[in-house]
């Protein structure tokens, strides 16, 4: 007979017959109770795996992210036998994937759930747990398996069956008297879904087609423990708290109108100063570190996007094409080859290199209306795109300045943690393996040299180039892609730029893509988020406001606001003929940093008296000296020294 030899972590070998399942290899070694499945060779497998060639083993634990997979894919199952027994006859199942943070099941409901529904599929799901129904994998054939589903009638996954390859395994996992078509892996038993709670539902088209069936999405999440799961919903609970849709309503800061069109963000005045900061900050720190600032339009001709290789690549993001005195003109999805044109515009030589331009550049991307989502995700939106073009020899150098600026600007912002990301070179690209190497190690060495912390995401990088991708986790610990910079051998080369070297011949430049923000639009919405609307002073949308306590005070609030407005400060006034404590609440509930209050007593002696968000009151002060308090507040550069805020 055939034998297989295992390794474990520890370095035990053990030699097993070929076909042995992971179950038995884990009895014949001691089986403990918190083992939840397997890596083998690094691939996550359940209990059912089959080892057909020698290998490493290593036991997942219940508590592992990896252990936490296979609770949340088994607990999609669970929710999904619980909708049928529950409805039985009125509903199809489609596919139940794990993602980030749980997990989702697509059903054909057509009255959809209701959160009385959702209330009796988790009782459902308990009952299920509890009775710790094994998880057994079957093998069928493609006849048998498509049987079994037209028996059920279950015609979405016949249609799913038909699509799997011919020389890939079908496998059903039955839990009881259930089943699904499932690649698996999953946990051992239904009853380690222990601690899960349903969350929303949603519609969802099949396949992410608005032309196919409208379905219903019933999302969930699961840990390993209650008390996981209950922080976890607290976070939830504060996030919701947090959300920038709902904020950016209260605080009047942007709207998403369906007059207009979906995905397109009208910036209110409020939101807009906001803005209208952090674009000056960015433009004064870019021309610091040396860059040129650009502007180029909003369409070109459709042949632009023929050659950067849009319409090959990118098409399905590109709005359709208009015709203009009978020719093709294009909505710019990118701003990439604006820039190369302006380079290509004259010769370059070797010692103007490199060239860093930037751009404040609103683009056009079409995205289904079922993945829009506030301000993170739109169809119109301003990036704060930058390319670099220089010698093959500088990109170290150059990336070791973006990613100096990139740190500055996200610490500057507020956020101290982030993810580093190494993409490296996938299956299909275009230019030599020595320039991805050498691209490559460019990139690394630039990371290693500011002491970074990162991870390989090997074959992850764009078909053009290697890159840097940078996650910013925000005061609840949420990770957002925003910074990215990105390596390009690909465009030079189709636009045919070059420059003229040392030795007088032509040589193509190396393109650097990177944006710091990603985009105005979504790093607005992730501030919103970070900060729950309460900015911080000098990004403030009003950062201080006057209210008088009578009429009589007016005449000296005026004089204070005047004085305000000339140390360009963004102050407003609320003179009404209402109670103080109403102006007191009114200003907390915007999260305006500064209410000044003006009294008989202010009038008096020439002072104001400051109330920060939060309802601390400070003494009476002169004007001058509630400038020189919040000096520092006011400042990008410094405002994290002050007490509040560091």
């Amino acid at each position: 007979m055939d034998e297989v030899q295992i390794t474990l972590p520890d370095g035990r070998v053990g030699v097993f017959p070929k076909g042995t399942t992971i179950k038995q290899v884990f009895e014949a070694l001691g089986l403990k109770d918190s083992i939840i499945g397997a890596k083998v060779n690094g691939k996550v497998v359940d209990f059912w795996y089959e080892l057909e060639s020698d290998a490493t083993v290593e036991p997942v634990s219940l508590d592992s992210p990896e252990g936490l997979y296979l609770i949340r894919h088994t607990a999609a199952h669970v929710m999904a036998e619980a909708v049928q027994k529950l409805f039985p006859g009125e509903v199809k199942v489609t596919i139940g994937p794990v993602i980030e943070n749980g997990f989702y099941y697509d059903f054909d409901f057509p009255r959809g759930f209701t959160p009385e529904d959702l209330e009796k599929i988790e009782s459902k799901m308990k009952e299920i747990v509890e009775e710790n129904k094994p998880l057994v994998r079957k093998k069928v054939s493609r006849e048998e398996a498509i049987r079994i589903f037209r028996e059920a009638g279950e015609t979405y996954k016949i249609e799913i069956i038909n699509e799997i390859p011919p020389e890939e395994q079908i496998t059903i996992y039955e839990q009881g008297d259930w089943f699904d078509l499932c690649r698996g892996p999953h946990a051992p038993s239904t009853g380690f879904v222990k601690a899960f709670k349903l969350l929303s539902v949603a519609g969802a088209y099949w396949r992410g087609d608005e032309r196919n069936p409208m379905l219903q999405r019933i999302y969930g999440t699961a840990f390993s423990n209650e008390r996981d799961l209950t922080e976890y919903l607290t976070r939830l609970e504060e996030a919701k708290k947090r959300d920038h849709r709902r904020i950016g309503k209260e605080l009047d800061l942007f709207s998403i109108q369906d007059e207009i069109g979906p995905g397109l963000v009208l910036w209110h005045p409020k939101g807009a100063r906001v803005r209208r900061v952090i674009e000056d900050f960015w433009r004064k720190e870019h021309e610091r570190c040396g860059y040129d600032i650009l502007f180029t339009p909003h369409i070109a001709r459709l042949d632009l996007w023929k050659t950067s290789g849009h319409l090959d690549f990118y098409s399905e993001y590109m709005y359709p094409s208009m015709e203009v005195e009978n020719t093709a003109y294009q909505l710019k999805p990118m701003t990439c080859p604006f820039h190369i044109m302006i380079y290509k515009s004259r010769i370059r030589s070797y010692r103007e290199l490199p060239l860093r331009w930037a751009e404040v550049g609103t683009v056009y991307r079409y995205e289904r209306s079922g993945v829009l989502h506030g301000l993170l995700r739109v169809r119109g939106f301003s990036q704060d795109d930058a390319h670099i073009f220089c010698r093959p020899d500088q990109i170290e150098e150059e990336v070791l300045g973006v990613l100096d600026l990139t740190v500055f600007f996200l610490r500057t912002f507020g956020f101290d943690d982030y993810e580093v990301y190494l993409s490296t070179r996938p299956e299909k690209f275009v230019g030599s393996e020595e320039e991805w190497d050498k691209a490559t190690r460019a990139l690394q060495s630039a990371i290693e040299s500011k002491g970074l912390k990162y991870s390989v995401d090997e074959g992850g990088g764009a078909f053009y180039g290697p890159k840097i991708d940078l996650k910013i986790k925000d005061v609840l610990g949420r990770a957002w892609q925003c910074s990215t910079i990105q390596v390009d051998f690909n465009l030079p080369r189709r636009f045919e730029i070059s420059f003229v070297g040392e030795d007088n011949l032509r040589h193509t430049p190396i393109m650097i893509h990177r944006a710091i923000f990603g985009s105005f639009e979504r790093f607005f919405g992730i501030l919103i988020e970070h900060y729950g609307g309460a900015f911080p002073l000098w990004l403030s949308p009003v950062q201080v406001r006057i209210a008088t306590i009578s009429d009589t005070h007016i005449g000296y609030a005026e004089e204070v606001y005047n004085i305000l407005r000339q140390e360009n400060l963004r102050v407003e006034k609320d003179f009404r003929n209402e109670k103080l404590g109403l102006k007191v609440r009114e200003a907390q509930l915007e999260r305006i940093p500064y209410l000044l209050v003006i009294g008989n007593k202010e009038v008096e002696n020439k002072t104001v008296a400051p109330r920060k968000l939060g309802g601390k009151n400070l003494p009476s002060m002169k004007v001058e000296e509630f400038l020189r308090l919040i000096e520092k507040e006011n400042n990008p550069y410094k405002w994290r020294e002050v007490e509040n805020y560091s």
